[in-house]
């Protein structure tokens, strides 16, 4: 009998070239009833006032929340002050076991010193002395103190606007929000959207969150505010032309075309973070 020589045996590979023992890399993927879009969660990150570590989860409602990185004993935090993780997604509140997440902003030591628990109170003074030992080793530079310099002018460079009960972020100042209809000469309609002699809309400090609400079982945090310029008072036919980006000369003209499109953009927090005002504009 004559042996044959098989060069694949060599190379870990078959008789026809395919690979042994080779198993197909696995696609991450969310699943469709996930209450959290990332694929990662505990985001790894750290406080911009303190330089301690964070951990950035998602809430059900797709907004960030950073958490504390440890888990603290349920019974030694107050009720108000508990969270804990489901499935990748941050709650507020408790799920009964013996153990419970808190925010960053309960132990943070940049932040004013209040009437803590004597657990979270011990845990502020650690990371305070942490904070401490990387602004000495040149690791950390904290934010500089905004309180003792008078404030800039508040001046949303893309304001956030509310019409239609749907968020948006415009594509800049209202003031210069352009109409988008074709006109007879083939060029776009130099008016502006923003009409003086109509109803004007009112600006408001509103949650960040649309859903937070003091009984919906979520912490009003003073932190989570933001100015909204509201639309939603107008008449409907009013909002449907902002909506539209239209002038009101070409508010009922139907049949004029578009000369470009819309320039709103749904508004997302977590990616429009550094539009987000928390007071209300200057007059």
């Amino acid at each position: 009998m004559r042996s044959t020589n098989n060069s694949f045996a060599d190379d870990g590979s078959a008789w026809d070239g395919s690979r042994k023992n080779y198993q197909p890399r696995r696609a991450l993927r969310i699943d469709a009833d996930s209450p959290s879009r990332l694929l990662r969660s505990a985001q790894g990150g750290r406080c911009d006032f303190c330089g301690n570590r964070v951990e950035w989860y998602q809430r059900p409602s797709s907004t960030p929340v950073p958490l504390h990185p440890e888990e603290l004993p349920a019974g030694t935090v107050p009720a108000g002050e508990r969270w804990h993780v489901s499935s990748g997604a941050a709650h507020a509140g408790h799920d009964g076991s013996a153990w419970c997440r808190v925010r960053h902003h309960a132990v943070c030591p940049a932040g004013p010193a209040g009437n803590r628990s004597p657990l979270l109170a011990e845990t502020r003074r650690a990371l305070g002395l942490t904070s401490r030992r990387l602004q000495n080793a040149g690791l950390f530079t904290p934010r500089p103190e905004m309180e003792s310099a008078p404030a800039p002018p508040c001046l949303p460079v893309r304001p956030v606007v509310c019409l239609l009960y749907t968020r948006y972020l415009a594509p800049g100042p209202l003031e210069h929000l352009q109409c988008v209809a074709h006109t007879r000469t083939r060029r776009r309609c130099p008016l502006p959207v923003q009409d003086p002699g109509a109803l004007p809309g009112m600006w408001r400090l509103e949650p960040a969150d649309p859903l937070l609400s003091p009984g919906g079982g979520r912490l009003p945090i003073a932190q989570e505010v933001m100015a909204v310029y509201d639309l939603t008072g107008l008449p409907y036919a009013e909002q449907l032309r902002w909506h539209k980006q239209r002038c009101s000369t070409h508010a009922d003209i139907g049949e004029a075309a578009d000369h470009a499109r819309t320039e709103w953009e749904p508004f997302d927090r977590a990616r429009h973070r550094p539009y987000v005002c928390d007071r209300l504009p200057d007059p």
